[in-house]
């Protein structure tokens, strides 16, 4: 059967479903929560097999996709190489992507400002409630809502993200304006500083508007760093002392959290990469947390990308894995008799999936308070150092 799908979420995973399902000749309207279009204020994505076979299957041009990177490279405190690794593989950004998928959609099914209140569904189709007090039917609802969902939250109450015990800080550096040594010797490849108690990579990607040209492009620049739950509390609180939950908006990041990361990186990060951030964008930090969903769906109701599962983002896999989400979602409902029967096999073949990215991700965050004997304040000795530059970013086999 075919019938009208209503996607909760339009970021990513979202919109990846509604293309997949519209492939599938399924109607398919997409109700975002808030109320301007969504950016990923360039954040870099790195891109595997699979995810361009994804974008060509539901129909999004992969031409200039990213930047290419050839090898993947450690450094030390003092900017020595320490180690090194062939593994090609192209660089894109949020932006890049959600844009193509975004061109997708016809005019008329996008709708923003709709806030999810919960759903009803029964034999006959699934109800969405929005807060505002409006409504929409259909056959069926698809929970791509986030990390946060509301569809997630009514269908496994049980299931909470659960912070990890560390913080990403993430910027960007526009590619002229670095050092002529750090342009020429580390901005071109996927680079790693690995000591004891944290842990950074970061790599090149286009510039504004997908801008690849030489010097114009940009570097991602991300730095795992463990903060301890009452630290995270001040940190989450902005200048007129309220406390947000589970994340900030990175404008409302007080200047002392800020010069405080700043003075840290000065100290403990890799020189290349400290040189990288004084000429970057204003940072941001983002708490990691992770939930695996036991199950994807239940009656008329499925879940897909980070809605059903957050895997750490050392797997690389969150677009990914939101992507073959779709795909099977829309296999599995593809001339489907029964909607029920169609959610649950869909569920049975993403969620072992799902649990192997949360499960490697895990592994390798573990890794930020591993302390070997001896030390590792340099980054010059991270006994995992093969693993985390073999596995770090690469699709979860």
């Amino acid at each position: 059967m075919t019938g009208k799908a209503l996607v909760c979420g339009g970021s990513i995973g979202g919109l990846f479903a509604a293309a997949a399902l519209r492939r599938a000749g399924w109607q398919v309207e997409v109700f975002e929560r808030t109320g301007v279009e969504l950016s990923g204020r360039g954040a870099g994505i790195v891109t595997h097999d699979v995810l361009v076979a994804a974008l060509r299957a539901v129909g999004v041009d992969v031409a200039d996709l990213g930047v290419a990177v050839e090898d993947r490279v450690t450094w030390d405190l003092a900017g020595r190489e320490v180690g090194r690794l062939r593994l090609p593989q192209v660089v894109t950004s949020w932006d890049r992507i959600h844009r193509g998928l975004r061109a997708l959609m016809p005019e008329g099914t996008h709708h923003m400002g709709r806030a999810v209140a919960g759903y009803a569904q029964d034999a006959d189709g699934v109800t969405l409630h929005f807060a505002d007090g409006r409504a929409a039917r259909g056959d069926v609802l698809v929970g791509a809502d986030g990390f946060r969902s509301a569809i997630r939250g009514q269908m496994l109450p049980e299931v909470q993200p659960v912070y990890s015990g560390y913080v990403v800080w993430r910027t960007l550096a526009h590619e002229a304006d670095l050092p002529v040594q750090v342009r020429e010797e580390v901005f071109p490849h996927f680079g790693f500083h690995l000591p004891t108690g944290g842990e950074f990579i970061g790599y090149p990607i286009a510039g504004p508007e997908n801008d690849l040209r030489p010097g114009h492009r940009r570097y991602n620049f991300v730095w795992y760093v463990p903060v301890e739950p009452r630290a995270l509390r001040d940190m989450l609180t902005d200048g007129e002392g309220v406390l947000h939950s589970v994340s900030i908006p990175p404008p409302l990041v007080r200047e002392d959290v800020v010069s405080a990361m700043m003075a840290d990186a000065e100290a403990r990060l890799a020189r290349p990469f400290v040189e990288i951030l004084r000429v970057a964008e204003r940072p941001f930090f983002t708490p990691i947390y992770d939930h695996v969903s036991p199950v994807m769906a239940e009656g008329r109701v499925a879940l897909t990308g980070d809605a059903a599962c957050v895997a750490r983002p050392h797997v690389g896999m969150g677009v990914t894995k939101a992507a073959c989400d779709a795909l099977a979602l829309a296999r599995h409902l593809a001339g489907a008799g029964d909607v029920a029967a169609a959610l649950a096999a869909y569920s049975a073949e993403r969620v072992p999936e799902a649990e192997k990215a949360w499960s490697r991700s895990r592994r390798l965050g573990a890794y930020l308070f591993d302390d070997p004997p001896g030390g590792n304040a340099d980054g010059a000795n991270n006994r995992h150092q093969e693993e985390i530059m073999r596995d770090t970013a690469v699709m979860v086999e």
